[in-house]
């Protein structure tokens, strides 16, 4: 399949790469607003939260994705792994697994797609998916014979729920909440969570 990187990739997303041998990551693209790749939503005390990559100043609609650089100017990281430690800090698996994400934080990489790359490796490792990673040579569309385009099919602008349940965090106080980064999966049910995505697509 192809499709492009997000930040702290949903439980749809992760589905799709669950499913696939290869993937082949867009890295010609030009940087779309708006869209999940500095964005992520996660679900703590108060309700839905979402996490924003603040980017340098500049015309990032007509940069290639892989010129788009992060903006170091306030503390972002410290406060988006603060709440995520604060949102999943009593979930039956967080502190099994917060060693291996809390450096992804403790960096200061200089471009976005560099930093979703590392976050992507991390998860597929977490959640045993054997997916093969690749690149894009060129941006082409349509793809080659035999290459499923998942680009910009995921996106904040058309959530949608997948019929996938577990016990959330707060599910008693906000209900089930769908759509969110696949970090509420794997903290919620640990090392299930890559069964769960491949062995329960939607029909």
């Amino acid at each position: 399949m192809l499709t492009e990187l997000h930040y702290l990739p949903n439980i749809r997303y992760m589905r799709q790469l669950a499913m696939a041998d290869e993937v082949f990551i867009e890295q010609w693209e030009h940087y779309q607003k708006g869209s999940y790749r500095n964005r992520a939503h996660i679900v703590g005390g108060n309700g839905l939260q979402r996490l924003s990559i603040p980017l340098l100043k500049g015309k990032n609609e007509q940069q290639s994705i892989r010129e788009v650089r992060i903006a170091w100017y306030q503390n972002w990281a410290k406060q988006h792994w603060n709440s995520i430690a604060s949102a999943y800090g009593k979930s039956p698996f967080f502190e099994y697994y917060a060693d291996d994400l809390r450096p992804i934080y403790e960096g200061k990489p200089e471009f976005l797609f560099d930093f979703n790359l590392r976050i992507l490796e991390v998860l597929l490792e977490l959640m045993g998916l054997e997916a093969s990673l690749k690149f894009t040579a060129q941006y082409d569309a349509p793809t080659e014979a035999g290459v499923a385009d998942r680009r910009n099919t995921i996106s904040p602008k058309n959530p949608a729920d997948d019929g996938l349940r577990y016990r959330q965090v707060f599910e008693e106080r906000h209900g089930f909440v769908p759509d969110l980064s696949v970090l509420d999966l794997l903290f919620c049910v640990g090392p299930e969570a890559g069964d769960l995505l491949y062995y329960n697509q939607k029909k």
